[in-house]
């Protein structure tokens, strides 16, 4: 085993970012950062509370109502964006040094989160300035219109999975469509969001335009929900805490974009593809740790290859190589933070008494520290299983048998969530009737999970509430203003002109 790795250059400390300027809390507490490898702190960050949301709301709305941002043209702000995107670009070896540090991320991995981040800034950047509205006419009598216009002060909610990823995901358009934002990143994960900060001040976006508070959710995150003055918040991250967020942001009737948990099911039939299938699955749950939303975590196979598929799937797991995040060698590194790790390990000892476990089944050996859990897999998994049923969010999947496509869609969608499905089979007609049948917001037929930024992303049930992803993000963070014109002469009624 590889030494532990510690990046060079660490901060010390990381502070809010209000108003263009770096700043501790208004009360001087911080909160304690923890390696997922050591599990030691390796820094104290800012503890934002409610004065700190204040103040951060404040700088934006100050920079939504007086500053040039939202009244630039797109093509302004889009070179802006791709500016950003460069710089993302030409940083993606220390930003994913940063992160898979931060987040046990394998470095491989962390390096690819770090591309898509830029891609996703260069997307929206293009977006804003092709976008065009609607226009509707009535020959010589009408022309009505559709006048965008950005909605005032965001407040972005971002998990500790793939924590710089998504945060782009959310800025990118928050900030393409003319938004000022402040943005709450997951406390387990601050140190990849700290770089925003020095990016965007170095790309030349407006100051104010950009606020970072740092915190505890239910400080933080819940003064962001709760503030007056932030007409949107767009949340990724646990179901029940989506259900908080909508019971607190509703006084106040504020947009709402929520992308939730999943427990997302892979169903393969006995025509598929069998090689392609299990590299596909594999991939599916053990990437990024199984630290994913869209992981497959439950596979449905056709009975007639489910022994084949079982043996084979198992024995592919035992060699997914385990190992430190910063080693290029690495497929599945070290889970978050201790917390998670816990929880992850108490559902593989559920799992014992629910399943027939197939491949490893807890701490990997020669890594005694860290929160390192071998790839596990459970054979034989009734659907009332709660291993079946509940998001385990971690290298953890289930494997269960099916006899016919009624019996697979019925174990699909019997489960609370629905965000993704993957789908395997080669008959065309069966792909498309059992997709649609579905109850989740995306499916993938003969693929494992390739995003196209234009399509909608998001979940049904509790798996999440609206959809960002192309012109779904501009219409969540703009107003449609529907202008009406009149040509010609007024239509108008007559009324109190007597007889």
């Amino acid at each position: 085993m590889t030494p532990h790795h510690v990046p060079a250059d660490l901060p010390e400390r990381i502070q809010h970012y209000i108003g263009g300027a770096h700043v501790d809390s208004m009360d001087g507490s911080t909160f304690e950062v923890l390696g997922p490898v050591s599990n030691e702190t390796y820094l104290r960050a800012a503890a934002g509370k409610a004065a700190d949301i204040d103040r951060a709301v404040i700088a934006a709305r100050r920079a939504f109502d007086d500053g040039p941002w939202p009244r630039m043209l797109p093509r302004e702000r889009s070179r802006i964006l791709h500016r950003v995107a460069d710089l993302v670009e030409s940083r993606d070896a220390r930003l994913a040094e940063l992160e898979s540090f931060d987040s046990g991320l394998p470095i491989t991995q962390a390096l690819g989160q770090a591309r898509r981040a830029a891609e996703n800034f260069r997307f929206f950047a293009d977006l804003v300035v092709a976008q065009t509205d609607d226009a509707f006419k009535v020959p010589g009598r009408q022309i009505n219109y559709v006048n965008r216009k950005p909605i005032g002060v965001a407040g972005l909610i971002t998990p500790w999975n793939t924590p710089f990823m998504l945060e782009s995901w959310k800025l990118g358009p928050a900030l393409a469509t003319g938004n000022t934002v402040v943005l709450k990143p997951a406390e387990f994960t601050p140190l990849s969001a700290s770089l925003w900060a020095g990016i965007f001040e170095e790309a030349g976006l407006p100051e104010g335009v950009f606020n970072l508070v740092h915190g505890i959710g239910e400080e933080a995150g819940d003064a962001l929900v709760r503030h007056p003055d932030v007409p949107l918040i767009s949340f990724t991250g646990e179901s029940r805490t989506g259900q908080l967020i909508f019971a607190n942001a509703a006084p106040h009737l504020k947009g709402l974009s929520m992308e939730l948990g999943g427990k997302s099911p892979a169903v393969v039939f006995a025509d598929a593809d069998l090689e392609a299938a299990i590299d596909a699955t594999i991939f599916g749950v053990f990437s990024l740790n199984g630290e994913r939303c869209t992981a497959g975590s439950r596979i449905l196979v056709q009975r007639e290859i489910y022994d084949e598929f079982v043996e084979r799937y198992a024995a592919q797991a035992t060699r997914v190589v385990v190992g430190p995040p910063h080693d290029p060698a690495t497929e599945v590194g070290a889970l978050v933070h201790p917390e998670h790790y816990a929880k992850v390990m108490e559902y593989i000892e559920l799992g014992r008494t629910e399943g027939r476990l197939v491949a490893g089944g807890g701490r990997p050996e020669g890594f005694p520290a860290g929160n390192y859990v071998a790839p596990t897999v459970f054979a034989d998994v009734a659907p009332d299983a709660r291993v079946f049923q509940e998001e385990i969010f971690g290298p953890v999947v289930v494997i269960t048998p099916f006899d016919s496509d009624e019996e697979a869609l019925a174990l699909a969608n019997g489960v609370r969530y629905g965000l993704a499905a993957y789908v395997w089979t080669n008959d065309l007609r069966r792909a498309h009737t059992f997709a649609q049948a579905l109850e989740t917001g995306m499916v993938w037929l003969n693929s494992n999970n390739v995003r196209d930024l234009r399509t909608p992303f998001g979940g049904v049930k509790a798996s999440g509430l609206g959809h960002e992803g192309g012109y779904r993000s501009i219409d969540f963070y703009t107003h449609q203003q529907a202008v009406h014109v009149t040509l010609g002469g007024a239509h108008n009624p007559t009324f109190g002109k007597g007889l």
